[in-house]
């Protein structure tokens, strides 16, 4: 009798399906109307009352015909559950401008385009039995790590279908934008929907994501087999902002979470002035909400009044909301929708600027 090994993966394939059964599902602003309690809150103290001011803020930013409004996306909303919300925002003319993380915009939103899913975590395991089950975590939301390879992969083969030169991240997202209109498996893609209503969409630190692993095995294979390569331009990143910042004078922020996408955007105004524009104003109104502890210096808990010390934000019409994001978020973005201020505003399309350049 010969001794075989049998490998046997089907007690881990079961496994794995039970921690992933649950998916998450994304909120939709429009199948509720948040006003009456917006209004509610707006009447009592703490969060509730700084909820309530930071969207009057809002409305005021979509009543403003000449204001263009910059959403500003960190920390893993999408993930846990705003993705359609953001979406809505796109669709109906209630952003302008997009400036995020890495992770929000491919290992989330791009990713749940290609027909991956976000999945609840109903038990967390020890976190080595997950990576055994290649199984990755954000709290208490699950991401299947070979769904994520399969969007890793998906960005080099769309690196390897276009001119190898500098990219800014804007260019490249849009590229992936039009991927997913004649790929994609979703509709309410942040990404796709950005292509489709010339939103233009920047990360500044792209390769911090899914993205960079494609963007680096496209230039590790393409430099191996001695050919150009493309590459992401941060610095046209920054300049096309401005350029934005410069044409659209008056400016309003939505800032979910803080870190790079917060400081990129608000940079904008002094680099406008390095560039000799003098009279570019500082951004006219800004909501930021976040947890975090403004006593340890960092940015992400810098208040929109220490912003203005900078000459970045006027503190004339400002909010911090120290919240979840994800719990605050379906209310703000549901009294907006159903106030309806965003149906007399012009449309923008900031992206084209940069079509013929």
């Amino acid at each position: 009798m010969t001794d075989t090994t049998i490998n046997d993966t089907r007690p881990n394939d079961l496994r794995k399906a039970e921690l992933l059964s649950k998916q998450v599902k994304h909120i939709d602003i429009k199948s509720f109307d948040a006003r009456p309690i917006v209004d509610a809150m707006s009447d009592m103290s703490f969060t509730s009352r700084d909820l309530g001011r930071a969207t009057k803020i809002y409305n005021q930013m979509l009543g403003d015909k000449d204001c263009t409004v910059v959403l500003v996306i960190a920390g893993s909303t999408s993930a846990g559950g705003c993705m359609d919300l953001y979406a809505e925002l796109v669709r109906n003319n209630m952003v302008d401008v997009i400036v995020a993380t890495g992770a929000t915009i491919v290992d989330m939103d791009f990713f749940e385009g290609l027909g991956h899913k976000h999945y609840q975590a109903l038990e967390v395991p020890d976190d080595d039995t997950l990576r055994s089950l290649y199984i990755d975590r954000i709290y208490d939301t699950y991401i299947d790590e070979e769904q994520l390879q399969d969007c890793d992969h998906t960005i080099y083969e769309i690196c390897n279908t276009l001119e190898p030169k500098a990219y800014s991240s804007r260019a490249f997202i849009r590229e992936m934008g039009k991927y997913l209109v004649e790929n994609g498996k979703k509709e309410n893609s942040l990404v796709k929907l950005a292509y489709e209503h010339d939103v233009p969409i920047f990360c500044p630190a792209f390769v911090d994501s899914s993205a960079g692993f494609g963007l680096v095995k496209h230039q590790v294979d393409r430099a191996k087999e001695g050919k150009p390569y493309l590459m992401i331009d941060a610095v046209a990143d920054f300049r096309e902002l401005t350029d934005i910042k410069i044409k659209a004078g008056e400016t309003g922020l939505l800032m979910i979470g803080g870190g790079v996408p917060k400081n990129f955007i608000q940079d904008t105004v002094v680099c406008a002035e390095i560039l000799g524009h003098d009279d570019v104003a500082v951004h006219k109104y800004a909501v930021q909400i976040t947890v975090a502890d403004v006593r340890d210096g960092a940015c992400s808990s810098s208040t929109l009044q220490e912003a203005a010390s900078w000459g970045k934000v006027s503190t004339a019409i400002e909010q911090m909301v120290f919240a979840e994001a994800g719990s605050v978020m379906p209310l703000l973005a549901s009294d907006a929708y159903h106030r309806g201020l965003w149906k007399d505003r012009p449309v923008r399309k900031w992206a084209t600027i940069f079509d013929a350049k």
